[in-house]
Formats: structure tokens, C-alpha cells, sequence
């Protein structure tokens, strides 16, 4: 973890400590999937995985508590401020960079059990669950100072099958399965979605995993939409977790409730007006996540999502020893040496 300056201030609720490079905090309106969150004793910390610093945003609501750890992740400056109640730039100088280092390790684990893009149609392999837990638990006794057990447990998603598709089986979307011998085809289109609107495991991360189809036959219009499912999703998936998909246009929506057939979710419906000139698809989970505005996921921060997991995963792969704060996870370095058909 490297040195720097920091600016402290309070607010009616607590205080707060922000990076000079406005990095995201537990504060804001909306979490962006590049965020990774630590609770710790006494408050929050947060870093972006794809910013260069590794100084995080700490949002304390309980001062007293936080500085049994406030001393070790930023130094003795910053705890006598914090102390203090003063607003303030402060440099940062952690009395004990191992446990400051840890703690960015462990947010990280976190963040990639929720936000790992995993995608049959990308090539990027899913996480070993098992191993990723297991250095969950490892760094949280690491980061004891910090956390307590509640955290060693990452978040799951639906079960998984053992073995995920093949790459080359998505050169699209699995809408090409669909049958239209018989219709015409008004419109059509291939697109993503927002990985904060399901929980992992539900939806392959592709910005290529969602097709729909606006086919015209015996004087109905009908939308038909297909999402490529997470790699290895089987059935039976409980219908709370089964997706949605909106789609809608300039003069109306439809919500299509999706079902899974094979390696895909499947759904249609009538077509809302003006749907033969485009529509947009939403997909998402009814009451899960954020209400879909594009602020912190949007396509282009989740490419950088995908370039930055791509760029672990090529590290990953390399033989030289890795021992750095950043080095990869070992359900990372398991993936990237996996003999799947990724």
C-alpha cells in the first residue's frame, strides 16, 4: 500500500475519510461494479478495482471502534485527526502495510465472487468457489484487526454445474436457435446487460448474452427474447430467482418473465408499439439490485471489467513468482491454468 494524501471531513452521521482522486464510498447514490467494499469494525472501506491507487475511501459510523485498525491502514496522523474530529488533508503512512494490504486483498476476493464476469461466449472461466472461500477465510484471519467472521463466507449464486459450455457453441447469442421459416423478421439486435440487476451465477457477462427477435406471422407482432444463462446453470432454478426480461421502445414495455431451456433463458410475448424500429432489453431480477439507471454499470465500465480479469488472468498464468499485494487469488491462478473448453 503506498503513501499519499488524503482529505478528512465529517459529516452529521459520522466521518468519512476521501482519496483526493474522488473514489467511490459506501455514500454514494448508487454502488458502480467496480467497487469493492470491506465492512470493518466500526465503518466501511472501498476501493475501485480498475483505479491505480490503493489508498481506500473509509466511512466510519462508530469512530471509537474504528481506531483499533484506523492506526494500521493509514497511519498515526490520520487516527489523531480522525480522533480529533478535524477536517483535513493528511498523509497517509500505514503503521502496518501487511494488514492495510490484506485488507484490499480481501475486498478484492469479495468483489470477484459477486463480479467475476464469467461468459462461455467471452472465454473468461468462472471462479473455484471452494478456493476463493477458502482465501476468504484465510485473509479475514489475516485482517482479524479489521473484521471479524462474518466476512469468510463469500456470497453464492445458483448451483453450478461441474462442467461449463464451449466458447466456440455462443459465436452469438443462443437466439439463433429460434425458428423463423415461417415469419418475418421486422427487427433484431444483440446486446448485454447490467450485472447489478441479478445476483451472479444467473447470466452469462457477455455484452453479446442477450438477442431478440421482432418477427411478424399470421397478423401478431411478437417480440422474442433469448439470454445466454451463466456457464453451467442447470435446473431446477426456483422461480424468485428466474429473470426478467423489460423490453421497450419510445411508445411503450413488456415485461417477458424467462424460463431456462438448455444453456438459455427463453421468453416472448406481444410486441409493444413502435418495436419494429429497435427496442432496448433490460434483463433483470424483479426486486434485486438497482433500478437500472446505467451510472456504474454501464457496457463501457464493464469492458473494463473484462480487460482488467483478462489481464489477471494472463498474470495468472505466468510461472515467474508472484508474492505482490495485487498478485492473483488462487481460484484465480486455478482458472487460468483450467483444461476447460474455455
Amino acid at each position: 500500500m503506498t503513501t499519499g494524501t488524503l482529505r478528512i471531513e465529517r459529516a452529521p452521521d459520522g466521518v468519512w475519510i476521501i482519496t483526493p482522486d474522488d473514489a467511490p464510498s459506501v455514500l454514494d447514490d448508487t454502488a458502480g461494479i467496480d467497487v469493492a467494499v470491506l465492512e470493518v469494525v466500526g465503518g466501511h472501506l472501498s476501493w475501485s478495482v480498475l483505479a491505480d491507487h490503493t489508498v481506500p475511501v473509509a466511512v466510519l459510523d462508530d469512530v471509537a471502534s474504528a481506531q483499533d485498525w484506523v492506526w494500521a491502514v493509514f497511519g498515526e496522523e490520520v487516527a489523531l485527526a480522525v480522533a480529533a474530529g478535524s477536517g483535513r488533508d493528511v498523509t497517509v503512512s500505514p503503521a502496518r502495510p501487511r494488514v492495510a494490504d490484506g485488507a484490499r486483498r480481501l475486498a478484492f476476493a469479495h468483489w470477484a465472487a459477486r463480479w467475476w464476469p464469467t461468459s462461455t461466449i467471452d472465454a473468461v472461466p468462472p471462479l473455484d468457489e471452494g478456493l476463493l472461500n477458502g482465501e476468504i477465510d484465510t485473509l479475514v484471519g489475516e485482517c482479524d484487526l479489521l473484521v471479524d467472521g462474518d466476512d469468510s463466507v463469500a456470497p453464492t449464486g445458483p448451483a453450478l454445474a461441474d462442467r461449463p459450455g464451449r466458447a466456440e457453441d455462443y459465436a452469438l447469442a443462443a437466439g439463433a436457435a429460434a425458428t423463423l421459416s415461417s415469419t418475418l423478421v421486422l427487427a433484431r439486435g444483440t446486446t448485454g446487460s447490467d450485472w447489478r440487476r441479478y445476483p451472479p451465477g444467473l447470466v452469462d457477462a457477455s455484452e453479446r448474452a442477450v438477442s431478440w427477435v421482432v418477427v411478424r406471422a399470421a397478423g401478431n407482432t411478437t417480440v422474442r427474447v433469448s439470454v445466454v444463462a451463466a456457464p453451467g446453470l442447470s435446473e431446477p432454478v426456483p422461480e424468485h430467482v428466474r429473470p426478467h426480461a423489460l423490453v421497450g421502445t419510445a411508445s411503450g414495455a413488456v415485461d417477458i418473465a424467462l424460463r431456462l431451456s438448455g444453456d438459455a433463458w427463453f421468453g416472448e410475448s406481444a410486441a409493444p408499439q413502435g418495436s419494429e424500429s429497435g427496442v432496448s432489453v433490460d434483463v433483470y431480477l424483479p426486486g434485486f439490485g438497482v433500478d437500472g439507471r446505467p451510472d456504474g454499470g454501464g457496457s463501457e465500465v464493464r469492458e473494463r471489467v473484462r480487460a482488467l480479469v483478462r489481464r489477471r488472468l494472463r498474470r495468472a498464468a505466468e510461472t515467474a513468482p508472484d508474492d505482490g499485494p495485487d498478485s492473483p487469488l488462487l481460484a484465480e491462478i486455478a482458472a487460468a491454468a483450467s483444461d476447460s473448453d474455455f
